[in-house]
């Protein structure tokens, strides 16, 4: 570490740029505070076809319901949030899975 004086206040910098580690940072890898990524190394909650009761918490930027099974993250197409829905697993990937709502659901308490 090198101390540079500016101004009465010393500032310090890693000379060794970019690669250094840092405090600073967002929390485990990438953003979002890593304890909320579901662990790549687990089996999923969820499977393709079956079906789970879920409760639509949040709204996506695309506009899906966002529910959640055992922490797992799964976007319901035409979710809203308050619904408590069963839905249908199209897809599941690394970090999320994607529903569709089955037909005679709940819809959300407008």
């Amino acid at each position: 570490m090198t101390g540079i004086k500016i101004g009465g206040a010393t500032m310090s910098y890693n000379q060794g740029g970019f690669g250094g580690r840092s405090n600073r940072g967002y929390g485990g890898r990438g953003f979002g505070g890593g304890n909320r990524r579901f662990d790549d190394n687990k089996p999923k909650p969820v499977e393709t076809g079956k079906e789970y009761d879920v409760s639509v918490t949040e709204i996506s930027r695309k506009g899906d319901g966002i529910a959640r099974v055992e922490g797992f993250v799964i976007f319901v197409k035409n979710g809203k949030v308050g619904q408590n829905t069963k839905v249908k697993i199209t897809e599941v990937g690394q970090r999320f899975a994607t529903a569709d709502i089955v037909e005679g659901s709940q819809p959300a308490a407008e």
